[in-house]
């Protein structure tokens, strides 16, 4: 441990408190003339933790030197920040959306419910377990997309959004974990501890899977009298997706997929998607380019500050018992990425099979509290935000409003 580590831990809690601070600088946008672009932008979640990073490079170069302090900022690994932005647009394309957004309608069709409430409750279960195939982040976008006229609006009260933003990002966490390779904090240790989808199905799958139906049968019944019957009105005239165009979207969200941990091939691929989108511009939305990009920049942050924080994690994490490591997991996945948590446990050598369980249990179980607690988590945020008063989100209300859903996930983790 050297000057630049507590510092470095210093702006990572200084992040920390500017990201529960966000909605109040929002406030102050409202009510400053002169300074509201500066306040908003202070408001937006998404930049705090680059913000801050940025502060970090600073100081590191003044402190050691410009060279030394380019030369961390480049041994740190963007695939995923890379990654969530690039499958975010993928997955919120027209053609994508309009075909999940078609099988949830026909599913709802056969449940014996108000349509529209066995449409919101199928967002809430099946599109995260649906995660564990098309990736979490895949999974965050699509079905905050569809829930976002359906709860996160107005009518709902707030308290009622919260306990959806909650459940949502819950379910995520944990719906990701009937593979090895969807979940961030699960793919970070599969192949050290040859974790494969059979694995994960028998020993995490099943308890997620259920905890996954009871979080979003309870949020839905609560849901069910603000849900609104009405049809959704296509005010733009936009013309039908053909079959072919969709089946190509999906081919790139597939490829996107497959080769997530290799940026030089989705990054190409995603050239030609933007090529494609151009080309049959007809059959397309807006791109969420600028919530995409706002994401990836927050875990890219994420990434710089975080890559500094492993001399005071790293022996927390391994000082613990089983037990006491599934809820010292839980805790501190709520102040650090779920995926840096369960790296650094990937570390340390001799770890039981018990100790291993509990400790990715309890990241994925925590994985909803913040914003920071699971890398889809910001795409929810930014997608969703503007259905809360302000336009913002309580770091708060969200903490509270991930609670129940935590204890229900706990609850069967720890069966």
């Amino acid at each position: 441990m050297n000057n630049i580590d507590i510092i470095a831990a210093i702006l990572f809690a200084f992040a920390l408190i500017h990201t529960f601070a966000a909605k109040s600088f929002e406030r102050l946008a409202e009510r400053s003339e002169k300074h509201a672009g500066l306040f908003h932008l202070l408001g937006e979640i998404e930049v705090v933790f680059g913000l801050w990073a940025f502060v970090l490079i600073a100081v590191m170069a003044l402190m050691q030197g410009g060279k030394e302090a380019l030369a961390y900022v480049e041994s740190r690994q963007y695939t995923e920040p890379l990654f969530v932005f690039v499958v975010m647009v993928v997955a919120a394309s027209r053609p994508v959306l309009e075909a999940v957004k078609s099988m949830v309608a026909a599913l709802a069709r056969l449940v014996p419910a108000r349509t529209v409430v066995a449409r919101t409750w199928l967002c809430f279960a099946l599109v995260p377990l649906i995660g564990s195939l098309i990736t979490e982040p895949a999974a965050m976008t699509l079905v905050a997309l569809m829930l976002a006229p359906l709860v996160f609006r107005q009518g709902p009260p707030e308290w009622l959004k919260y306990g959806a933003l909650g459940t949502l990002l819950v379910n995520v966490s944990i719906g990701g974990t009937l593979t090895s390779f969807a979940a961030p904090p699960v793919l970070m240790v599969a192949a050290a501890w040859n974790w494969d989808s059979a694995f994960m199905v028998a020993n995490f799958g099943w308890r997620a899977s259920i905890a996954v139906l009871i979080n979003a049968t309870v949020i839905t019944f609560l849901l069910r009298p603000h849900l609104n019957d009405e049809k959704e009105h296509d005010v733009r005239g936009e013309l039908k997706v053909p079959l072919l165009v969709s089946a190509i979207h999906f081919l790139f969200l597939l490829v996107v997929v497959v080769f997530a941990h290799h940026p030089v091939i989705f990054i190409g691929v995603f050239l030609f998607f933007l090529g494609f989108t151009t080309a049959y511009a007809q059959y397309q939305s807006p791109l969420i380019l600028k919530e995409g990009l706002l994401v990836g920049f927050f875990l890219a942050g994420l990434v710089v500050l975080g890559g500094m924080q492993q001399w005071w994690l790293q022996p927390i994490v391994s000082s613990l018992e089983p037990t006491a490591l599934f809820f010292g997991a839980l805790g501190l996945t709520a102040i650090t990425d779920n995926a840096a948590l369960t790296y650094l446990g990937s570390l340390i050598e001799g770890m039981t099979d018990e100790a291993k369980y509990m400790l990715v249990a309890g990241a994925v179980a925590g994985g909803g509290l913040t914003v920071i607690a699971n890398a889809p988590n910001p795409a929810g945020v930014a997608l969703l935000r503007k259905g809360f008063n302000d336009g913002a989100i309580g770091i708060g209300g969200m903490l509270l409003g991930a609670l129940l859903p935590t204890v229900v996930a706990v609850v069967f983790f720890l069966l």
